[in-house]
């Protein structure tokens, strides 16, 4: 009788840690090295296939010195990416190519990844788990940053390993010395952003709002070495961004990495201070979390939409002020970034593999476009890893015990989401145009709204993927979509130098996506993309009708 109350005893139950006062930071190590490893990898295999591409297609002096001309010269580039020294050499291309966009990337992830590990756990009420345990608030912060690191050394090595396959080829000759200092900047920008998205997590209450307060910091950081990059009269401002001062480092030609202390000091000083702020609230509130005596908002709270709308409307006002700023400025910089004949034809070499091309103004934007498009993406995985969200913190439990339908609920988070990805296409064409207008560019409003349009179908697909993983196997959502994205990411800008299998290049969703306004849409290709994601949301929400509900 007593062993059928008790039940079966489970003879593989072992210790989760001999140390239960560090659990913690082993939970938050093993989620952030697993992210890390896998972002480090594509980075270590962008290194590896951009480093060929330019050793094998550009082999002598002569082809060398007109691609720096094309590039060095474009102002465009050059905001986007940072100033391009010396890039008729290896050392000085691997410098410009990479720093300039893994460092934006990694960045995105460390802020991303903090605020997902520290605040988002919090959040959904998981943390308190831990400190009924062995341990304190503070030492649960300062544990989960140390876990954080954790992750950060996962992608250094991974980009390490990058690093030294291609510095060993034989046509490009970099000591280890240089493979080392190029590792280490590659992961100075996400180390500094690991470390503002832990502060952040300790200034907000909620993980959306702390992401966007890292994500806000980071747009302003950006937005001002962007300016710096495009004028010369005030390149100075470089010295007030902290991803200035990784650029300026230049660790292959300029041998500035004592310059990399100051990143270090801030990265350091912004963790701690997240440290030391973690025991000045309580469980699950922030330091800036408002007044709790306000009085209560039920305005949008009457249906399951009304809820999603009030729930994601903070984040989608934050991405969509984003995508307008960003496109903003790159509408302002067109007509500059294309003055030079050089630079002009150097943004034809990159389209040569398109087709048909348009006015230098148009070429250029084509080119941004793509840019917008990784951002709108940005926001479709946002969208879909907020729905599967609500599954694994418990909240939609709450929503099913009332006479609604899990297809009813599923249905209208897509709906929204839908409308939220064309919303921000068409924010970032008329941003654009904005731009343009300001430096009376000869571009019309409507040929910017169709590349604003142009852009969405390729985030569609993302989301049906997105959704289709959550139906089958929710666990791996978020894996699966910023992976995807990163993949495709990458795979799109070594296609711009790297002749690649046609094969390869159909595995990135942004390949699909015709650069307009350079050239025409092309909606076949964006009707097959769209239809591909509304297959995979379909079908992911038949799979997540029939499956119990996982929390996590």
């Amino acid at each position: 009788m007593s062993t059928m109350l008790v039940g079966p005893q489970r003879g593989d139950l072992t210790a989760v840690s001999t140390h239960p006062a560090t659990i913690l930071g082993k939970v938050v190590a093993r989620q952030a090295s697993r992210s890390g490893a896998l972002w480090g990898l594509a980075f270590g295999v962008f290194i590896v296939t951009q480093t060929f591409a330019y050793t094998s297609q550009y082999k002598t002096q002569a082809a060398r010195d007109g691609l720096a001309r094309a590039y060095g010269t474009n102002l465009g580039l050059n905001a986007l990416l940072g100033q391009a020294k010396a890039l008729n050499n290896v050392a000085g291309w691997a410098e410009w190519r990479f720093i300039g966009i893994l460092t934006i990337l990694g960045s995105v992830w460390g802020l991303l990844t903090a605020t997902r590990l520290l605040r988002g756990e919090e959040e959904a009420g998981r943390l308190d788990l831990f400190l009924v345990g062995q341990t304190t608030q503070r030492a649960a912060a300062i544990q989960a940053v140390a876990g954080l690191g954790v992750g950060l050394v996962a992608m250094f090595t991974a980009i390490t390993a990058g690093t030294l396959i291609a510095g060993h080829l034989s046509s490009v000759g970099l000591t280890l010395g240089q493979c080392f200092a190029l590792s280490l900047t590659l992961v100075a920008g996400p180390a500094m952003f690991l470390a503002v998205g832990a502060l952040a997590s300790q200034l907000a209450n909620t993980r959306r709002r702390a992401a966007a307060v890292a994500g806000a910091l980071f747009g302003v950081v950006y937005a001002i070495r962007m300016i710096a990059d495009t004028n010369t009269s005030v390149h100075w401002l470089i010295w007030l961004s902290p991803l200035g001062w990784i650029e300026e480092s230049r660790p292959l030609t300029g041998h500035k990495l004592l310059l990399l202390l100051l990143v270090l000091a801030l990265t350091i000083t912004t963790a701690v201070a997240a440290c030391w702020l973690a025991q000045r609230h309580d469980v699950g509130a922030a330091i800036f979390a408002g007044s709790n005596a306000s009085a209560a908002h039920v305005r949008l709270l009457g249906s399951p939409a009304g809820l999603a709308v009030r729930l994601v409307r903070s984040s989608v006002a934050g991405w969509l002020l984003a995508v307008a700023a960003f496109a903003l400025l790159v509408g302002m910089t067109a007509e500059s970034a294309t003055t030079d004949e050089s630079g002009s034809s150097g943004i034809e070499h990159a389209l040569s593999r398109l087709g048909r091309h348009g006015s230098p103004v148009e070429d250029y934007l084509g080119l941004t476009m793509l840019i917008v498009a990784v951002i709108v993406a940005l926001v479709a995985a946002s969208q879909i890893t907020a729905i599967r969200g609500e599954e694994a913190d418990g909240h939609l439990e709450v929503l099913l015990v009332r006479p609604l339908r899990r297809t009813s609920w599923f249905a209208g988070r897509v709906a929204l989401s839908i409308f939220v990805l064309v919303a921000t296409g068409v924010v970032g064409g008329i941003g654009t145009w904005a731009g343009a207008a300001t430096q009376h560019a000869d571009i019309s409003f409507g040929s910017l709204i169709t590349a604003g349009l142009n852009v969405v179908p390729p985030s569609l697909l993302l989301f049906g993927l997105g959704a289709l993983t959550h139906g089958l196997w929710p666990k791996a959502t978020t894996t699966v979509v910023y992976g995807y994205l990163a993949w495709s990411f990458l795979i799109e800008l070594a296609g711009g130098l790297i002749k690649m299998g046609h094969w390869l290049l159909d595995t990135s969703v942004f390949f699909h996506m015709a650069p307009a306004p350079a050239v025409s849409s092309n909606w076949s290709s964006a009707a097959v993309l769209t239809g591909l994601g509304i297959a995979g949301t379909v079908i992911g929400g038949l799979f997540f009708h029939h499956r119990d509900l996982q929390n996590l």
